[in-house]
């Protein structure tokens, strides 16, 4: 009787250790944060893009993404592509069409009419420094716009003024740093 006992225990004790040193890297893998060399987010898979940007200027880099498309369109508008590929290391928080598609129909013909409202609201997108996803948890940065924009958040999932996520991070051109987001930012009035 003892045997059988102390044969059930050990055969138990193997099978939760094996249970455990199976489960153990999983867990570890869920739980690891983003490199800072690295994409990330759950919008990055469906993010077509046409080639490399590490080595392109910022708005040439968006222009890859054609979901990108309507940012660097309003960009070219307001004038502001040579100015922002000019501009060393700065950071790029970028509207994907879906969100400019959620703006209103008056709101984007009213940005579109006013060249100077446009610009505001786009440099209200644009931090004068390279963000590192490390900064995001309780981010706080001056926009080329004047105002201030906050980040929070942890792991993968971040915020921008605890509104707009983060759906594809840190994704390097020549110049910037790029965090697609799936909303309009509009800076305070």
């Amino acid at each position: 009787m003892r045997t059988r006992t102390a044969k059930a225990t050990a055969t138990a004790l193997v099978v939760i250790a094996s249970a455990l040193a199976g489960t153990a890297p999983q867990s570890h893998a869920q739980d690891a944060s983003p490199s800072p060399s690295g994409t990330f987010g759950n919008g990055c898979a469906g993010l077509a893009q046409k080639a490399s940007t590490a080595k392109d200027k910022v708005v040439e880099a968006a222009a890859a993404y054609p979901q990108l498309s309507h940012l660097v369109s309003a960009a070219v508008r307001a004038h502001l592509n040579g100015a922002l590929d000019e501009k060393p290391d700065i950071t790029v928080f970028a509207p994907n069409d879906q969100a400019f598609q959620s703006v209103t129909v008056a709101q984007f013909a009213s940005f579109l009419a006013d060249q100077g409202q446009l610009k505001k609201v786009l440099t209200y997108h644009v931090v004068d420094q390279r963000i590192t996803p490390d900064e995001l948890s309780h981010g706080s940065f001056k926009t080329l716009e004047g105002s201030k924009l906050t980040t929070s958040g942890s792991g993968t999932d971040f915020k921008v003024n605890g509104k707009a996520n983060i759906v594809c991070g840190n994704i390097q051109a020549a110049n910037a740093t790029i965090y697609v987001i799936d909303q309009v930012l509009q800076p305070p009035s």
